[in-house]
């Protein structure tokens, strides 16, 4: 799988494993539902803020989302 492939499942995931919905992590970060969505399905690339607020709002810590793509890498 390309990286950035395994980037766009990870963040789903992440989202996913939190319980929460597009829209909830929307709320969340204070962006639109669409916002989440683009990101999600490859549409819209993330800043390293963005995604630290993303991986905050999923209870993730920023380090931990690295690694886990990072170890996903190999």
């Amino acid at each position: 799988m390309a990286v950035r492939q395994r980037l766009l499942v990870l963040l789903r995931q992440m989202r996913q494993d939190a319980g929460l919905r597009q829209a909830d992590l929307a709320r969340k970060i204070g962006q639109p539902q669409s916002f989440v969505s683009k990101y999600e399905s490859g549409e819209r690339r993330l800043d390293i803020l963005e995604l630290r607020a993303i991986c905050t709002a999923a209870g993730v810590s920023l380090s931990d989302f690295v690694r886990r793509l990072e170890g996903d890498a190999d």
